[in-house]
């Protein structure tokens, strides 16, 4: 084995005994939609940092000692550790004898979960995540706050032997539940009382967002560890990770998208902008600062639907926050913006729910929300409304949810508000009018 420190092998030491003999946190249970383990394959599980990527890692073990699997057979390390910041990929050896030494019967006949918490910032991970895959039925859970690195390296040396889970922040259920409320048996018939306590409930998630720690903040506290969330966001995963020169043009970018939500995004008029303020910087330089923060969750952005993809690539994409609670923080034109905020969780939803989802610009210029493709092929054409009630907003989102339905007749045409209070006077035959709370909690 390659050389190792002395103080390398005594923290990896005193991790591998701590993950073993210390109890596990407990947390809030976090639901995660499909297959969590694929035989043979490493669980990647990515996210945006602090959304809960290591409680769910601790959920699995727990899982795992439910099933009568004892705790020594599950080491957990967390790499994101400054005395580890020389750890190399060869010396990741030492992890594997360190555990025969404690648990040779273990080591020998296996098989041992070993969980790897953002693992990336080891350079060349992966192969030694490979070797252990091939050692005794081993599995591995590896996490990591950038889709872009873990698939990169997943394809190049795992060779397609991984599996990612996905990982947001809380959905609305998952807040609830955080809170130790009462999740309701069936929304449909509610009394009153109960449908005003899911409704409250509801628009304070939108506000706060899901960010586990955020829960229970006050405004000035929470708004201030999101600005947090994203500042370490940026230096860790785009500035460093990608040794990203351009900071100032960076934060610009950041503070746009993340205050100018469920907004078409165009890199020409980006750049104009930027140019007409001093900025020196390249189209091609957005587009790479674009990709790195959708690579580490902070912005989510999708295509206009089309089977052209010259007319994909020619019509600006839709960019929204990873969560609604970053909103309040980066908007700066004081108004509550519920809208927007419905429509980014819209979107996180049906991404934690693994939909494909792209937006409809019909053939007389309206547009719709999201087109969702689900897991087994079906379509939902979504409009999102805060607030449908006045009869000339509705008949607008109406119509071009007819007009996308005549163009998708395959697909169930879904109409999101806020609450009962804001559905329209009436709607057209096959179009479902449901409040997104509602649409949330039974999907």
């Amino acid at each position: 084995m390659p050389v190792i420190s002395t103080v390398l092998k005594r923290v990896l030491s005193e991790k591998l005994a701590e993950s073993i003999a210390r109890p596990l946190p407990g947390a809030t249970p976090r639901r995660v939609r499909g297959t969590v383990y694929f035989p043979g394959k490493a669980t990647a599980v990515t996210g945006v940092r602090r959304g809960g990527k290591t409680t769910f890692v601790h959920q699995l073990r727990a899982d795992r000692i439910r099933e009568g699997v004892g705790q020594e057979q599950l080491p957990y390390i967390n790499f994101e550790d400054e005395r580890l910041a020389e750890l190399q990929a060869d010396q990741l050896g030492f992890l594997v004898e360190e555990y025969g030494r404690r648990f040779p019967d273990i080591l020998e006949n296996g098989p041992v979960y070993w969980s790897l918490d953002e693992i990336q910032v080891v350079p060349g991970w992966e192969r030694f995540v490979r070797r252990v895959l091939d050692t005794g039925g081993n599995e591995v859970v590896v996490t990591g706050s950038s889709a872009a690195l873990l698939s990169r390296e997943i394809a190049t040396a795992l060779r397609g032997r991984a599996w990612e889970v996905p990982i947001y922040p809380f959905s609305f259920e998952e807040a609830l539940r955080h809170q130790a409320l009462d999740l309701p048996e069936d929304s449909q018939f509610l009394r009153p009382s109960e449908r005003a306590r899911m409704e409250g409930a509801f628009e304070a998630w939108l506000s706060t967002g899901g960010f586990p720690e955020a829960q229970a903040l006050d405004s000035p506290t929470r708004h201030q560890l999101l600005r947090d969330y994203v500042d370490v966001a940026m230096l860790r995963d785009v500035i460093e990770r990608h040794r990203v020169g351009h900071v100032a043009g960076l934060r610009w970018l950041v503070r746009h998208l993340l205050g100018n939500p469920a907004s078409s995004f165009s890199v020409e008029k980006f750049y104009r902008a930027l140019k007409s303020q001093g900025f020196a910087i390249s189209k091609d330089t957005i587009h790479e600062l674009l990709a790195h923060l959708q690579d580490c969750f902070l912005v989510r952005l999708i295509w206009m639907e089309s089977v052209s993809e010259r007319q994909r690539m020619v019509n600006p994409r839709k960019a929204y926050p990873i969560d609604s609670g970053l909103i309040p923080v980066f908007d700066r034109s004081d108004r509550k913006n519920l809208g927007h905020a419905l429509e980014t969780a819209v979107l996180i939803e049906l991404q934690r729910r693994r939909a494909d989802v792209t937006y409809v610009k019909t053939p007389s210029g309206y547009d719709v929300d999201f087109l969702a493709r689900d897991t087994a092929g079906h379509i939902d054409l979504i409009q999102v409304c805060a607030d449908a009630a006045d009869p000339a907003t509705a008949e607008r989102e109406l119509r071009a949810l007819v007009e996308a339905g005549e163009a998708h007749p395959e697909a169930r045409m879904i109409l999101l508000v806020l609450n009962r209070d804001g559905s329209p006077p009436e709607s057209p035959a096959g179009i479902v009018v449901q409040p997104a709370w509602e649409w949330m909690l039974n999907g």
